[in-house]
């Protein structure tokens, strides 16, 4: 055995010179192209637009395969942390120079050779080269083992092959050495880029990702796909500006098969890129990227296929205080995108089924139709519960950064989503007492049926604090009872002359600023009798109690009480 690992030596020697290869070590941060205190942003889109402008698959030209082996050895020691120290520090990504374990020390510039651990073992010919002589650089080779380095860069890969009468990558091992097969240098690669892609298989498909709201890329691949590492790259690329909208994974379909199979996924000899997301009908589905492996194309391909729950409307035709669908509250962005922003898209699936999208371009604030809401400031969301009432949810939205902008929406929504359970809750409350039904709240979807033009006499109790809404809700609903201020209209048939209702000042501030200039911002309580036909009003500021209601209204049926004119129609919203 001691013999013939002497003739493995000699034969390897003897090709070294034969060959005549005068051995270098790569500067890895000459290859990229980028500077040593280079950040890995940097560094990574070096090594996105060499790797896109050598890759084998698009550049024919003769030496561009080796440029890409170097690209990579490159971006394999500078993406890796400990790797790039270790570079920085000794010149050589696996630590210090060293004799049979990689003890440190200077050979004065002579061959020595190295065992970084078990399937480790190689040949490395420091500078000065064989014997010393001055101006020759170093070169390196490494055998067997996981992690150990099987292509050469140069063409040795057919002498070895040729000499032991085996594949490389086979796994089988010959004399004193550890194995000449081991993992090669893409799997190595992979192995490092790998750590910050999810790694998913079926039971983490079925629960996070199918039918779940979020959309996701996804990488088919096996041990033996080509560009792996590549792909990753760029997949690591798009996730990072999209993070927040959608995720990333990772399907192995050498050790998940049938998984792969049964999604229609499974890899042929590169791995293969699949975004799924949720269609219209509320289903998820897997599309295919099929375009050159380009970030800004892959990235563009996952915006086309973020969920598109939100409706594009014209603010001029829509009445959002109407019913609400299924119970469910309605939101509404406003801005001056001509399409869905991806925020809105992205949200629009992850909270479809808790809410009604939709979403309106308007000029500016100034817009007639985003003042009437109650916008100041743009991009905003206006929200309507499922009683119509409406809320402002945010204003001038500003974005940072995608995953911080959708976590502090979904907060806001969250919270608007209860106060929408709130108000179900108090509406079933107040159907459950019949006397409370004669009292509603104005808001911008019932008005016009309580205090329209059929109306001869709406009487208004306008309240500021939930305490005084109590006490008005209690005269009013007394108020009603007495059949003297209920008196039937001749020319309105059956309908009764009065009506009564009672409204938010504090949200509602526009609808009273119609009858007088002040909005009664001063009045925590008031009563408010509104004649629709004419445009006319009065107004009792004093205590409310029952009696001084009773007494103010008999006085309004009567012509008792002195009329204003309004400034002009009041709106609700």
């Amino acid at each position: 055995m001691k013999t013939r690992g002497i003739s493995i030596a000699i034969v390897l020697c003897a090709s070294l010179f034969v060959l005549n290869i005068e051995s270098k070590t790569l500067d890895p941060y000459k290859v990229l192209g980028v500077d040593k205190n280079a950040s890995q942003r940097e560094i990574q889109k070096a090594f996105h637009k060499l790797s896109l402008q050598y890759h084998p698959d698009k550049n024919k030209n003769k030496g561009a395969q080796e440029k890409f082996a170097e690209i990579n050895n490159a971006y394999d020691i500078l993406s890796d942390e400990e790797k790039r120290k270790n570079y920085d520090l000794y010149g050589d990504e696996k630590g210090a120079p060293g004799f049979d374990a990689g003890g440190a020390g200077d050979h004065g510039g002579y061959t020595y050779f190295t065992s970084g651990g078990p399937g480790q073992s190689g040949f490395n010919f420091r500078p000065g080269g064989m014997g010393g002589q001055e101006g020759a650089r170093s070169f390196s080779f490494s055998f067997g083992g996981p992690g150990s380095q099987r292509s050469f860069g140069f063409g040795l890969d057919d002498i070895f092959s040729n000499m032991f009468g085996g594949d490389m990558g086979s796994g089988s091992q010959f004399g004193g050495f550890g194995g000449f097969g081991g993992s090669s240098r893409s799997q190595s690669r992979t192995r490092n880029s790998a750590k910050s892609i999810r790694s998913i298989n079926s039971q983490m498909y079925k629960k996070e990702i199918s039918d779940k709201g979020m959309t996701w890329l996804l990488l088919s691949h096996t041990s033996t796909s080509r560009g792996i590492q590549y792909y990753e790259s760029v997949i690591g690329e798009v996730a990072s500006s999209l993070e927040g909208a959608m995720k990333v994974g990772s399907i192995n379909c050498e050790t998940d098969a049938s998984f792969c199979k049964g999604l229609g996924v499974y890899p042929r000899n590169a791995p293969r890129l699949f975004v799924y997301s949720l269609k219209s009908s509320g289903s998820g589905a897997l599309v295919e990227y099929s375009d050159d492996l380009d970030v800004k194309r892959v990235k563009s391909f996952c915006q086309e296929h973020l969920p598109r729950f939100s409706k594009r409307v014209d603010l001029d035709h829509l009445d959002f205080g109407s019913q609400s669908i299924g119970g469910l509250p309605k939101v509404m962005l406003l801005s001056t995108k001509k399409d869905t922003p991806v925020i809105w898209r992205a949200l629009s699936g992850l909270y479809r089924d808790r809410f009604v999208f939709y979403d309106a371009q308007v000029r500016d604030g100034s817009d007639p139709a985003v003042q009437k809401l109650g916008v100041n400031a743009l991009p905003a969301i206006v929200g309507w519960l499922s009683n119509g009432e409406k809320h402002i949810i945010k204003t001038g939205i500003s974005v940072k950064d995608l995953k911080s902008a959708i976590q502090d929406l979904s907060g806001l929504l969250d919270t608007c989503e209860k106060k929408n359970k709130e108000a179900a809750s108090q509406s079933k409350r107040e159907q459950s007492e019949p006397e409370a039904k004669q009292v509603p709240l104005i808001t911008g979807s019932n008005f016009n049926e309580i205090c329209g033009e059929k109306t001869p006499v709406c009487v208004i109790g306008v309240f500021r604090s939930s305490k005084t809404r109590e006490k008005l809700e209690k005269v009013l609903l007394s108020v009603s009872q007495n059949s003297l201020l209920r008196r039937q209209n001749v020319a309105s048939g059956s309908r009764d002359s009065v009506t009564y209702a009672l409204l938010d000042g504090a949200k509602q501030q526009s609808f009273l600023n119609a009858f007088d200039r002040s909005g009664y911002k001063s009045s925590d309580k008031l009563l408010l009798a509104y004649k629709p036909r004419k445009g006319k009003f009065a107004v009792f500021e004093g205590e409310v109690t029952t009696e001084e209601a009773e007494s103010f209204i008999s006085s309004v049926l009567s012509g008792d009480v002195q009329f204003s004119n309004t400034r002009q129609k009041p709106i609700a919203k």
